[in-house]
């Protein structure tokens, strides 16, 4: 089923790209931020073009809740121990600058969508310890945020919340069609191969002085080995009529509890998420629908939908040069189910980067950070679902093995699709290709 982003919202169709072409820029992906890095690119003067393998705004954009906040779950306070707090400020600035960035875009050129100020809260029903320690962390970085344990708005009492002010949301396709609107921008024209300044599609070649990769998932395997350091999540939806209006953004500290927010006469009620390939026994949906019935009974679900992320091993999105090997290429990936703020994060570090300006918040999300024995856990954790992936029959078919490495696909019943527990690739039920890393459809679909 379509979000309530994308049936409210369509982008002018684009050509397929032919033949060669030389420019300063391409970015392969046309997601928020891609369209964000090559709109900043395209304002200082710099030739870019834009190749989507599908259409724009065809991937996990329009499947976002469109929450515009610096505020990422209870992060500040692990982001200091595990970064110092020197690189955490790094993390905070960047994305408190992104929040005004959207801002002040929307305001120079009158965008209509949908902007609201609001506050974002973090609850919890059953730990107010921490909530205290990331009142104090966001403290300590510089960001506005205040302990309370009042949540009227919500359909249950909590125990305690941090709450970030003047943060935002929006209608994330309203605000990209504008973005997208002249920019130089190709469908249908799928990446095969990067090799040196070029980027090779089935019906050109373009060249270019840097190339900036935004596929959600990084398509080059090696080097990078990008697919070895995240792992993919999904998560649900539902947009319920006759439900609540809400004076914030809400979402529970505990990964099993739910998200809030409004849209208009909606609100969107989020959840039941699990790592890509791993499908509970029971319908995500059901489970949303069955919180639904419980906390508005009076509610009728609009729409339903689904989202995925890829999560970094620190939950640390990758942003910058692609590998040490291969310096005119960049990436952003990683994003965690923060990708509004991310997003533009990732295009003025990306677009900085490439005009050979200094950007101070770049190092916390610099991809050359590593830790060795982390990345080898991580490595030979992905091993261990490659081979249960590879010899699991549960939920799953002869011959239905990933494109990408071949893990063994399992059956999502909710999207009705064939997800790899491996790295996130996920397939229609005849084959056809959906998420990345995989750049194949199946072969026998």
């Amino acid at each position: 089923m379509k979000s309530i982003w994308s049936d409210t919202c369509s982008f002018k169709p684009r050509e397929s790209f032919k033949n060669d072409l030389v420019v300063d820029t391409v970015v392969v992906g046309a997601g928020m931020a891609g369209l964000l890095t090559a709109y900043l690119l395209n304002q200082q003067g710099v030739r870019v073009v834009v190749l989507e393998g599908s259409v724009t705004a065809s991937g996990v954009t329009k499947n976002t809740t469109g929450k515009i906040t610096s505020q990422h779950d209870l992060f500040y306070d692990s982001l200091i121990q595990k970064f110092g707090l020197e690189l955490a400020e790094q993390y905070a600035l960047a994305n408190q600058r992104a929040l005004q960035a959207y801002r002040d875009i929307i305001q120079e050129h009158h965008i209509d969508c949908e902007l609201e100020n609001k506050p974002a809260y973090v609850y919890t029903l059953r730990d107010p310890a921490k909530i205290e320690a990331e009142v104090t962390a966001a403290g300590r970085l510089g960001i506005e945020a205040d302990y309370t344990t009042q949540a009227d708005d919500l359909p249950f009492p909590i125990k305690a919340a941090v709450r970030f002010r003047n943060q935002a949301q929006f209608h994330p396709l309203k605000f990209l069609k504008y973005i997208a609107e002249n920019l130089e921008i190709y469908e249908h024209t799928m990446v095969r191969e990067i090799r040196n300044n070029q980027v090779i599609t089935d019906h050109g070649r373009v060249t270019a002085d840097h190339i900036v990769v935004t596929t959600h998932f990084p398509i080059i395997n090696v080097p990078g080995w990008y697919f070895a350091r995240m792992h993919q999540e999904r998560s649900y939806v539902l947009a319920l009529e006759n439900a609540a209006r809400l004076d914030g953004m809400y979402i529970d500290e505990d990964s099993a509890g739910y998200s809030f927010r409004d849209y208009g006469d909606y609100l969107l009620l989020g959840g039941a998420g699990h790592r890509t390939g791993k499908h509970p026994e029971t319908s995500c949906y059901e489970q949303l629908r069955h919180a639904a019935r419980s906390f508005y009974p009076q509610s009728r679900e609009a729409y339903h939908w689904s989202a995925q992320d890829c999560v970094s091993w620190d939950e640390v999105p990758y942003i910058g040069s692609y590998s040490p090997s291969m310096p005119n290429i960049y990436v952003a990936t990683g994003f965690k189910k923060w990708g509004m703020t991310s997003s533009m994060v990732s295009a003025m570090i990306l677009s900085d980067q490439i005009l050979g300006k200094k950007n101070d918040c770049a190092d916390v999300f610099s991809p050359r950070r590593f830790n060795a024995s982390a990345s080898m856990k991580n490595l030979i954790s992905d091993l261990g679902h490659s081979i249960v992936g590879l010899t699991s029959g549960a939920l799953s078919a002869p011959g239905r093995r990933c494109a990408h490495l071949g893990c063994r696909l399992q059956w999502n019943p909710d999207e009705e699709t064939w997800d790899c527990p491996c790295h996130g690739s996920r397939f229609t039920g005849d084959g056809k290709l959906i998420n990345d890393p995989a750049t194949k459809g199946l072969k026998n679909g």
